[in-house]
């Protein structure tokens, strides 16, 4: 039998610097979202190509996770 494929549609939760991305997805994966960073690498190796990365999870998780991070923003006043 053929598994289904996740064909969940990812969405930018966040988007800021590479060490900002890894505190972003550390918070959102202990709460239990499951989240990638994109341009992760290009933004450590070359920051004046790809200033910032992107954290992203899935369209289903979005409302929860953007949640989480406006709280952890109102929390630090960025």
């Amino acid at each position: 039998m053929k598994e289904e494929e996740d064909r969940s549609k990812s969405v930018e939760v966040f988007s800021g610097s590479p060490w900002e991305a890894e505190i972003i997805k550390g918070l959102l994966e202990s709460n239990g979202i499951r989240c990638v960073i994109k341009d992760g690498i290009l933004g450590t190796l070359s920051p004046y190509i790809a200033p910032a990365v992107s954290v992203l999870v899935t369209d289903e998780e979005y409302e929860v996770a953007r949640n989480i991070v406006q709280s952890r923003e109102d929390k630090t006043g960025e």
